[in-house]
């Protein structure tokens, strides 16, 4: 039996005091790992708690990967080596447990696809397909709420705008859409934290940022949007899109023409392209929360409470070396023009690419959510091989050497240089690197697509003297 030392009266929560008495077990070696823990009835009972309190504690211990659930024999202890600095936070590099569920769900009229395709219910042209995508910039929100509250320049929210816009934008590239696109902002806010003026700034950068893409040839405009006060529920502000596309069927791109022997070109996510305005780091959108927390300083924990979630375990919240003003190591960028780089795009040389000669494109895949490992997603039986990357660009370098996360975990969950991969035959490999260089964009062959030995799909990243296996 396991008996927690549980009091009623604090003002923690007592699903919360169990996670943190067995995790505190954990980590002191009290329970080790493949230890079993009592059943969920069991610890109930012992403990006079309801079973789903117990349930709920459990299961937040599986997400932050330190408990791990075994069919029938209830929860174990996990080994050491699968903890993830990243779930412990409350995120999920990979989005198991969503896919678990919407893997079920209805694929639309292209299966293995990088967004949902469905016949054209909005104009009934039986040769035609929509595409609806929603996303928006993740924590990035937070690092440009604690910038301008240590500034008071709200125009810092110009680029969170155009990482919500990207990361819908560029997924639809993804299946080859190149015709006109529709997007709308979602803005949910603090308004005690968050004034007027930040969603001027957000409407003004996601007006001024579509402007500059129609004027590349990207044929993208605003259906308006909403901005809701929701309290408490955010103690900052959350900026989401949602972009809608009409396009011919026979113009899809699917991850099924992903197969055998193709070459895999990386397309850089660092340097200045023609069509932006500053040096980007590469950051992109994923990975914010644990780059803001293992990069920045406690400090901005005490500063600025709203800016993080209670729940997470102390030790875990801003503990980095570095203020937002301190210059990035190898860099000429400071650390917090390297956090809040704003997402680069690749829809002009996407544009671009499948104007001139679509069929040499077999596949794209925007290294968003599961970084480098999204590849994994698209195809059957393929061995994707990651033999050339880029060199680590300093902002990630920064983020591992300040975390110590092994770098198994960093493909996982930051780009590490290139994000996005375009899948196409070796004779068609430098017209790619060539128009992407057109807009002074980098990119190289990083690596090539062999046959796995089974059904699934295998990645080996081989980089620095390091081989990792996924």
């Amino acid at each position: 039996m396991m008996k927690l030392d549980l009091d009623d009266s604090s003002k923690t929560p007592v699903f919360q005091q169990i996670v943190d008495q067995i995790h505190f077990a954990i980590n002191t070696g009290e329970l080790k790992a493949g230890d079993k823990l009592p059943s969920i009835r069991a610890l109930a009972s012992e403990n006079n708690l309801a079973a789903n309190t117990v349930a709920k504690a459990l299961r937040q211990l599986e997400f932050r990967s330190v408990l791990q659930a075994r069919d029938r024999s209830g929860y174990v202890v996990a080994d050491s080596d699968s903890n993830s600095r990243y779930q412990a936070r409350g995120v999920s590099a990979d989005k198991g447990e969503v896919h678990r569920v919407v893997d079920n769900l209805d694929e639309g009229i292209f299966g293995n696809a990088f967004c949902k395709i469905t016949e054209d219910y909005l104009g009934g042209d039986p040769d035609r397909c929509n595409v609806i995508h929603a996303d928006g910039s993740g924590t990035k929100s937070i690092i440009a709420y604690l910038h301008y509250k240590e500034t008071g320049d709200a125009s810092v929210f110009h680029g969170i705008a155009q990482d919500s816009i990207v990361m819908n934008l560029d997924d639809l590239l993804c299946i080859g859409v190149n015709g006109r696109i529709v997007i709308s902002n979602t803005i949910n806010r603090n308004a005690l934290n968050c004034p007027g003026e930040v969603i001027a700034a957000l409407i003004e950068g996601s007006e001024r940022f579509l402007a500059e893409l129609r004027q590349w040839g990207v044929n993208i405009h605003s259906g308006g949007g909403e901005t809701a006060d929701v309290g408490d529920l955010t103690g900052t502000v959350v900026v989401d899109s949602c972009a809608v596309s009409v396009m011919r069927k026979s113009d899809v791109i699917t991850g099924d023409r992903i197969g055998t022997d193709l070459a895999i070109v990386g397309l850089a996510s660092t340097g200045k392209g023609t069509y932006e305005t500053a040096s980007n780091s590469g950051i992109g959108s994923n990975g914010l929360t644990s780059a803001r927390h293992d990069m920045l300083r406690h400090v901005y924990a005490e500063r600025y409470p709203e800016s993080f979630d209670a729940n997470v375990a102390a030790d875990l919240v801003y503990c980095g070396p570095y203020d937002l003003t301190d210059p990035l190591p190898d860099s000429d960028l400071t650390v917090g023009q390297a956090l809040l780089s704003p997402t680069r795009t690749y829809a002009p040389v996407i544009h671009n690419l499948l104007a001139q000669d679509r069929d040499a494109i077999r596949g794209i895949v925007h290294c968003s959510g599961g970084a480098q490992t999204k590849c994994l997603k698209f195809g059957r039986g393929v061995h994707f091989v990651k033999n050339d990357l880029f060199p680590t660009p300093p902002v990630f370098r920064a983020i591992q050497a300040a975390s110590g996360t092994e770098s198994k975990e960093m493909y996982q969950v930051f780009n590490m240089g290139h994000r996005l991969e375009i899948y196409c035959e070796e004779s068609s490999v430098n017209e790619v690197i060539d128009v992407a260089g057109s807009f002074h964009i980098e990119a190289q062959q990083i690596g090539h697509t062999e046959a796995n030995s089974t059904a699934a799909n295998r990645l080996t990243i081989v980089h620095d003297g390091t081989t990792i296996e996924y």
